[in-house]
């Protein structure tokens, strides 16, 4: 086992001759699982390089599976949760691969305001993976329940990112 887990990451590496953040006209795409209490669904965010460490970009997450709350059933709203945010690509001051990128960054979307820590690990120039997670750092209801609890609470993400 411990030979296959070497010849993968031997195999990885040698594969990652891509760049996961770029700096200022860097434009990339995510898409993934959304998990969090009450729920999983997917989740789609683009992000646009505005300097040599910086970018902003948008979020959209919908819950496909979910628990009902006392017998009623989630609406569209319930499900949904859309987010702007601003990253600190930071890769290159950690001194990571090219292929490496991790950022941490803050959000506004329309159940809170949050803050979110990511790394992006690319394979190719135009394929890799994404990891994230998410939380609220203030709520604008203080007293959540129910529904309101989806999408306003610890979040974590993983998936397919893309250079556009």
């Amino acid at each position: 086992m411990k030979k296959m887990i070497t010849i993968a990451a031997i195999a990885m590496a040698s594969l990652a001759n891509a760049q996961a953040y770029k700096g200022k006209g860097d434009m990339k795409a995510q898409v993934g699982l959304n998990a969090q209490n009450h729920g999983t669904g997917i989740n789609v965010s683009a992000d646009f390089g505005i300097g040599e460490n910086m970018s902003y970009g948008f979020v959209g997450s919908y819950l496909l599976s979910v628990d009902d709350v006392a017998g009623d059933k989630p609406k569209f709203e319930d499900r949904a949760d859309f987010k702007v945010r601003f990253n600190a690509n930071l890769g290159n001051v950690f001194k990571l691969d090219k292929a490496m990128d991790i950022y941490p960054g803050l959000n506004l979307g329309t159940r809170n305001f949050g803050a979110h820590l990511g790394f992006r690990y690319f394979f190719t120039e135009g394929f890799g993976v994404y990891t994230e997670a998410g939380v609220p750092l203030a709520r604008f209801d203080s007293n959540v329940q129910g529904f309101e609890e989806y999408n306003n609470q610890f979040v974590f993400q993983i998936g397919a990112s893309f250079n556009l």
